[in-house]
């Protein structure tokens, strides 16, 4: 067995092989504190079929185990991977993705098993850890090791792999991965930071990234395998100048400006038109033929992208044109259809109550969530014609991308206690879609009327990059920028600040200055955008919807809310039954009343708030009889406050019978005259009288 550790700040960092799942191309268990992964990878052996892609799967799974728990639902066992192992495999593929050699199409699974959790140390970072480090020792091909670390900020000073609980008070959560060269990606929410301190933050991972980097290589050194030969396909240098022949310069004007459906139209057309020519002569290479004339046609692009003219015509600084409405939807909350060029967002702001927030169960133990952005991404959108039949680990990764650029501008929950569900459904896509979705969802929560605290937006950055003395940082990047270029960069935010930061490389890295630039200019981007969204709506509405539900707060006393509520909760039920409304109860007495007319609403907070009411002696009160006796009545001025209304005290004359007066039941106007040293309380209808006849 081999091992190595690093001490980063406060917390260790452990890597162990081959003690555990011996027969895989290689495995490591990574442990911080007490908590404990076990990485596997594996790759097909032999020689494979080009797919035209490079088979990768990363398969990112929570043990309920590892923190003691039994998972809820009907099966009790873990099924399909929730929203957050999905986010966790993504934030692993993407570093390890680019760093496998061209040539290499072997089916690769990167397995990552969290076997115990303690709470403090997140496993997240660790798994992509792990990943590189098995990979690493490895005899699969790959040009790493890589390693990712969590950011949060506490007092001005930078930790690393925050706890849960130090996030709290964070005014940033970013995960950067990269090599001990430089940094190949990053992922993070922030409370409207700088530009500036973003890079501070990067800069200052990526010297702990190469120490743990450097832990790995030693680890290779002492018990890595040698890597598997990478054969390359042969360059059939006749066939290419045959084809050459063919096109010669014919191809260049399929780069001149047009829309996306022009412009892959014509490129279709054209490849085909190309390879048909070479069926005969050549028939087992028409994908090579393909494969060739497409490379071409992109190399030019990126050239011509270089010198100044992208695909569509703008400028590298230059935005697409932008189209707002809102208040597009009749019967919802809140809507608004963004369109930025050929990328369109229509978006949807409900509202609810709390019963209506989304319950997480997963190894931090349930939680609730009083927010929610879901992103669809339906094939319609960019002209497919094919089922859709589940949800893809794409949609998920946007739309937490976009919720987490949304979240720090909503309300406080106890300022504007709804649960807010944001939609988006792209209706176009070329490119960016997930920061139209950012501009589109903040639109929408302003039409439905959430004070969110300002707006914010999102741009997509991308990069053509010859060398670092030849390359174009590209704004608002279309979908065939994104394709052939060599970064995108998403940033969302305000004016001033950022919320959401999202990188993803094909090249090795990305040096500082270029990343420094990137950001100014999307700084610029995005402020031309939130102008634009000015021009439409510069505040929320005034207003909720009249569909929405209206919410009141109110607090009762702790020790009244097993009264309120009732036995089997009869009271409760009966009272929301009567009055058309939801009520929900926390453990601290803070009640929530929902519903849609506002005048039972008021009612039912009346009836509750009688719960936190203090009687006061001399002060006259609305009662109800509640019973009977020989010697007086019980009357209730508010629930849990009732008091005696002696038979003396009826009127100024005697009276013989109580039920000659009163009758259960009735509503009467009694003053309140003594709280006794027991706190029973005393009714008067008598001093009312006299006190009417002083006056």
């Amino acid at each position: 067995m081999n091992s190595k550790e690093i001490k980063i700040q406060d917390k260790t960092i452990k890597l162990e092989t081959g003690k555990i799942a011996k027969q895989t191309s290689g495995s490591v268990m990574v442990t911080s504190g007490e908590t404990v992964l076990l990485v596997t990878v594996c790759a097909s052996k032999g020689d494979a079929e080009d797919r035209g892609f490079f088979p990768l799967s990363v398969d990112y799974r929570e043990k309920f185990y590892a923190a003691g728990r039994i998972p809820g639902g009907f099966f009790k066992r873990e099924a399909r991977p929730s929203e957050k192992e999905i986010l966790a495999a993504r934030l692993t593929d993407r570093p390890l993705r680019p760093l496998f050699p061209k040539g290499f199409i072997n089916e690769t699974i990167v397995s990552i098993n969290v076997l115990s959790y303690d709470g403090e140390n997140e496993p997240e970072v660790l798994g992509t850890i792990g990943a590189s480090a098995a990979l690493a020792i490895s005899d699969i091909p790959w040009d790493g090791p890589v390693a990712s670390v969590g950011v949060g900020r506490l007092d001005g000073k930078f930790i690393i792999n925050p706890s849960p609980e130090q996030l709290e008070t964070s005014d940033m959560s970013m995960v950067v991965s990269g090599t001990s060269d430089s940094v190949v990606m990053v992922e993070g929410v922030s409370d409207f930071i700088s530009e500036e301190d973003v890079l501070s933050a990067i800069e200052y991972a990526h010297g702990v990234i190469k120490d743990i980097v450097r832990i790995q290589n030693e680890l290779v050194k002492e018990c890595g395998v040698p890597k598997r030969e990478v054969k390359l396909p042969e360059v059939n240098a006749d066939l290419h100048k045959k084809i050459d022949d063919v096109i010669k310069e014919d191809y260049v004007s399929l780069n001149d400006p047009k829309n996306k459906a022009d412009r892959y139209g014509a490129i279709d057309d054209y490849v085909a038109k190309v390879v048909s020519q070479f069926e005969e002569e050549h028939p087992e290479d028409l994908g090579e033929v393909k494969s060739y004339v497409n490379d071409k046609i992109n190399d030019n692009l990126r050239t011509r992208t270089l010198d100044g003219s992208r695909a569509d015509g703008r400028s590298h600084n230059e935005v697409r044109d932008i189209e707002i409405e809102t208040s597009i939807l009749p019967r919802t909350h809140g809507s608004a259809l963004f369109t930025r060029g050929e990328t369109q967002s229509l978006t949807v702001a409900t509202l609810g109550g709390k019963r209506e927030e989304q319950m997480l169960d997963n190894i931090s133990g349930l939680t609730y969530k009083s927010h929610m952005l879901h992103y669809n991404f339906p094939p319609f959108c960019v002209g497919e014609a094919r089922p859709k039949f589940s949800l893809s680990r794409r949609e998920v990764g946007h739309g937490n991308l976009a919720e987490r650029a949304i979240v720090n501008v909503l309300p406080d929950f106890e300022d504007f206690p709804y649960t807010i569900r944001i939609v988006s459904e792209i209706m176009e896509s070329n490119g960016s879609s997930s920061m139209a979705t950012v501009c589109a969802g903040v639109l929408s929560l302003m039409d439905a009327g959430v004070p969110i605290k300002e707006p914010v937006a999102g741009i997509a950055m991308g990069l053509i990059m010859e060398d670092k003395d030849r390359y174009c940082i590209l704004t608002d990047i279309l979908g065939t920028e994104d394709h052939l270029g060599d970064m995108d960069f998403k940033v969302a935010g305000s004016k001033d600040g950022i919320t959401a930061i999202q990188m993803d490389l094909k090249i090795d890295g990305l040096p500082m200055d270029i990343m420094r630039k990137a950001l100014d200019q999307a700084k610029e981007g995005r402020s031309h955008i939130l102008d634009e969204m000015n021009k439409t709506m510069a505040e929320p509405s005034k207003k909720l919807s009249k569909y929405a539900p209206k919410i009141v707060k109110v607090s009762i006393p702790q020790d009244k809310i097993g009264e309120f509520i009732g036995p089997g909760g009869k009271n409760i039920k009966a009272i929301q039954a009567d009055y058309e409304v939801d009520i929900s109860i926390d453990d601290d007495g803070l009640a929530l009343i929902l519903g849609t007319d506002q005048e039972k609403i008021d009612q039912v907070q009346e009836l509750m708030s009688g719960y936190s009411m203090i009687p006061e002696p001399g002060k006259t009160y609305e009662a109800e009889v509640v019973s009977i006796q020989n010697y007086g009545a019980f009357v209730k001025i508010a629930p849990g406050k009732e008091g005696l209304l002696h038979i003396s005290q009826l009127r100024a004359e005697r009276v013989n019978k109580v039920e000659d007066v009163l009758k259960v039941g009735e509503m009467i106007k009694v003053k309140l005259t003594k709280i006794d040293d027991n706190n029973r309380l005393n009714f008067s209808i008598k001093a009312l009288e006299e006190d009417k006849q002083k006056s």
